[in-house]
């Protein structure tokens, strides 16, 4: 069997994931792929390799099989204090930053802790906020994901547009029992 740019695109779309979110996965850019599936570009072999690893359909957990099915955000225009009380309430080390129902950012511990400053607890939390998580659709094989938590502090899950959980390092760690 011959893997060419159309047969990427489909099994891509068979998975519900976008060129985006397959990038994140393989390691790539959301270019790259549209690149490969168009055939406009000849992918190394790894790349290829990588890709059909992501696509390949298992009987491996899935991120809805672990995730966390409550997520708590923090909103953009709120204060880094009470960011950080949720997050010391609720046991967590990093909340997403909504803004107008989008994901716009991440704050976590150690974003607070590397602005640790005497006006800190008034500051709004888009002033210390990183990147966004990335997200995945909830069908996502926790192998897949793996790489994402070496980078990331969690990765959001996603069914259709709406964030249905989120998968941390310490979700996998209770996949060892």
């Amino acid at each position: 069997m011959s893997i060419s740019g159309s047969l990427i695109k489909q099994l891509r779309l068979e998975a519900g994931l976008t060129q985006k979110q397959l990038a994140d996965l393989v390691g790539v850019s959301q270019a790259h792929v549209a690149k490969i599936e168009k055939a406009r570009v000849d992918p190394r072999l790894s790349t290829v390799n990588k890709i059909m690893e992501v696509l390949r359909a298992g009987k491996e957990k899935q991120c809805k099989d672990v995730m966390t099915g409550v997520v708590i955000f923090a909103k953009s225009n709120e204060s880094v204090l009470k960011a950080s009380d949720v997050m010391v309430k609720n046991a967590v080390s990093q909340l997403p930053v909504l803004d107008k129902g989008r994901v716009v950012g991440t704050i976590t511990e150690e974003n607070i802790i590397r602005n640790l400053k005497a006006n800190l607890s008034e500051a709004q939390v888009t002033e210390i906020m990183g990147p966004p998580l990335p997200v995945v659709p909830e069908e996502t094989l926790l192998d897949q994901v793996r790489g994402l938590l070496e980078k990331n502090a969690g990765v959001l899950v996603s069914r259709g547009r709406m964030i249905v959980g989120i998968v941390t390092r310490s979700d996998l760690l209770k996949t060892i029992r």
